[in-house]
Formats: C-alpha cells, structure tokens, sequence
C-alpha cells in the first residue's frame, strides 16, 4: 500500500507539473500484467491563481480502489497543502505540508 501512495504521490506532482500553462488536465489509462489481469487509473487536476487541486484513484484486478485528493495554495513566500488517502477497505490517511521560499 505504501508504494501505492507513492505512485499517487509522483502522479499528482506529474500532473502538477504538466498543466501549469492549461489550467485544467485529466488522464485515464489502462495497464494488463502478464496474468491478463489489468489496473486502472484515472486522474484530474486543475489550477486557479496560486491553488492547485488534484485527484487519483486505482482500481486492482479485483475493482478494489484506492484514492488520493489533495490541494496545493503558494502566496507571499510560503506554500501549504494537504492530501488524503483512501484505502479500498475504507480507511483514511491525511497529510499536510508547509514550506517557505
């Protein structure tokens, strides 16, 4: 589940990255393992001013999904932001973070 995480992690900061001159961006793909079986991923984000938004799910051979939401907001020097993680049983994980430049 960690490397999951992970994965939304680098996905939402890829997704970030790519839209800084589009505002608004959503993804979905489709990936099949050796076995036949096959993860999904779908993905939006969009940004306003200095806020930005996005948001992740993965849904497991099985149709389990796990999800991530998070916002980013940056002014006068300093940007915070928060995500949640949600588990396919259920259970929830928040972080929050804060930086200054």
């Amino acid at each position: 589940m960690k490397a999951l995480f992970s994965s939304l992690a680098v996905a939402t900061a890829i997704a970030i990255v790519g839209i800084s001159s589009a505002n608004a961006a959503s993804r979905s793909t489709s990936t099949a393992g050796p076995n036949g079986k096959s993860i999904s991923r779908t993905g939006s984000s969009a940004c306003s001013g200095r806020s930005c938004s996005s948001a992740q799910a993965l849904t497991g051979p099985r149709g389990n999904t796990a999800s991530r939401s998070g916002n980013t907001s940056c002014s006068s020097g300093s940007c915070n932001g928060a995500a949640t993680y949600t588990g396919p049983a259920g259970n929830t994980a928040s972080r929050a973070r804060s930086s200054t430049f």
